[in-house]
């Protein structure tokens, strides 16, 4: 069987923080590469370096375009607040996907968003930032995943070296009169 191929395309972010975190996040969520567009990540993340420890085991490789050269199994989403986008909870998550954020302060190029194969929104009150929303949409895509690792070693493997917390067995709730 084929693993699928995940990629996060970030249009022209702004924060060498919030890309931290989008990095952090593609760890967690076994992300194969992220990519971005523009001047501004690379311009301020000379003064930052969050992601140097995570980009060794991940790819953060800076285009001119987040959609050239995509292999051709690949679905490219949106995920954006716009009109007409599909809510999360009712999208079904392609095997191979390039996800596409704006950024921080703006959108996703109209051009891109006509190249898109479905466009998705988080159906939250008001904007998350970006790093919070990569986290959301690739935790719905876990959930929603039949690949999904789970158990003690996971837990083991995962934890800060300083946790060693365990759940104790508890006896069933009864329900009171």
């Amino acid at each position: 069987m084929k693993k699928a191929r995940v990629t996060i395309g970030l249009s022209n972010p702004k924060s060498p923080s919030n890309v931290g975190a989008v990095m952090r996040a593609a760890g967690c969520y076994r992300v194969d590469s992220v990519c971005y567009t523009g001047k501004r990540y690379e311009h301020a993340a000379k003064f930052h370096t969050d992601t140097n420890n995570i980009s060794e085991k991940i790819p953060l490789i800076g285009t001119d375009s987040l959609l050239d050269g995509l292999p051709d199994e690949t679905k490219i989403v949106c995920v954006e607040l716009a009109e007409g986008a599909i809510p999360l909870p009712h999208f079904q998550h392609p095997e191979n996907a390039m996800y596409v954020f704006g950024p921080e302060d703006g959108s996703i190029a109209q051009d891109v968003v006509d190249r898109a194969d479905a466009v998705v929104y988080v159906p939250t009150v008001g904007c998350m930032n970006l790093a919070a929303t990569v986290n959301v949409l690739l935790y719905d895509r876990l959930a929603k995943s039949e690949e999904m690792l789970a158990g003690d070693e996971l837990i083991r493997q995962s934890r800060d070296n300083r946790n060693r917390l365990i759940v104790k067995t508890q006896a069933p709730a009864t329900a009171t009169e």
